[in-house]
């Protein structure tokens, strides 16, 4: 292993048990040492996730040899690499995909993960990208095939999936449609590149999409809410649509009738990102330097900071996501 001096321990939070916010506590743990093709990155920041919270209920387990430390994405410098670890150096400053033990002050990540921090980008911003743009162009972009000039729906657009979704899709030549809970959020998204900015609170999202489209439907729906919107989206999908899932808020036990998938010859996907294989994940990081990169180096894009937490108050930056009142994402400094 090449690195620099580093310490015995570090601060990183734990789960106690299965409940609360108040169940993310800060405890010492050994630095952890990077293993074959992998990097140890000092972290400055931490994104907070939506699947954090689902492990720290219990409901979300840390797939074989994934640390217990919740964490799925940061940003910082490399200080130490393993053997075989290759395109980055000692010094570099990068984001990760994390399988897992992001709040913390070190993490280990696999190189082929990381990628670097684009110019003008903040280590709070960075550390907010990796797990929702790894997700949103692995979904809505190779499953779901959208293109330029296509139409698309994302559900939840004030979450951090969906200020991503929002940006990237526009930024790609699509016509964008969000559903928000709010009015307080319709402009902020509608400033991200959303053409129409639907709240569910008081508006049909299928009636909107018909009236918006002259009844043709949305090509591509990215949805990570179920249970009756399932139904629903179905209902709002053009002809050779692609309704992906990553997640269901309301429940994956659904009943569905299938006459409109066959008669509009509709695509029914999905995926899950933590399980995925470094090699997959290498991918899609490749795709995004490509394709999102000059993107975000140029300003088109950034992500959405809603909130910044120090390490310690790990349950507050939870209590802020339990409340679902954000607007992009929460981030904890390191």
């Amino acid at each position: 292993m090449t690195s620099i001096s580093l310490p015995d321990t570090m601060t990183a939070i734990a789960i106690a048990s299965p409940g609360g916010p108040e169940v993310l506590r800060p405890v010492r743990l050994p630095v952890p040492v990077p293993g074959e093709g992998e990097v140890l990155i000092r972290l400055e920041a931490a994104g907070v996730n939506r699947p954090d919270v689902f492990q720290r209920l219990g409901l979300y387990p840390p797939p074989p040899g994934a640390p217990e430390t919740p964490g799925l994405e940061g940003a910082g410098t490399v200080v130490a690499l393993g053997p075989g670890a290759e395109g980055f150096a000692l010094g570099d400053k990068v984001m990760a995909l994390l399988p897992g033990g992001g709040y913390a002050e070190y993490a280990v990540a696999p190189a082929a993960n990381c990628l670097p921090v684009p110019d003008g980008l903040s280590m709070v911003e960075a550390a907010a990208i990796p797990e929702t743009f790894f997700t949103v162009w692995t979904n809505v972009f190779d499953r779901g095939r959208l293109k330029a000039g296509e139409t698309f729906l994302v559900h939840g657009g004030a979450s951090g999936i969906g200020t991503t979704a929002v940006q990237m899709a526009s930024a790609l030549g699509a016509k964008v449609f969000t559903t928000v809970g709010g009015a307080g959020k319709i402009e902020p998204l509608k400033a991200l590149g959303a053409h129409r900015v639907i709240d569910y609170e008081t508006e049909d999202f299928v009636e909107v999409i018909k009236a918006e489209t002259g009844k043709k439907g949305v090509d591509v729906i990215l949805d990570m809410v179920g249970g009756d919107y399932v139904q629903r989206n179905v209902a709002c999908m053009a002809t050779e649509g692609r309704l992906v899932y990553i997640a269901f808020l309301k429940g994956a036990q659904v009943d569905v009738n299938l006459m409109a998938v066959m008669l509009k010859r509709l695509t029914i996907t999905g995926s899950t990102l933590r399980i995925r294989s470094v090699a997959e994940k290498a991918a899609i990081a490749a795709s995004l330097r490509e394709n999102v990169w000059p993107l975000l180096s140029s300003g088109r894009i950034r992500p959405v900071i809603d909130t910044v937490f120090p390490l310690a108050d790990a349950a507050g930056a939870h209590a802020r996501m339990d409340d679902r009142g954000h607007l992009g994402k929460v981030v904890l400094s390191i």
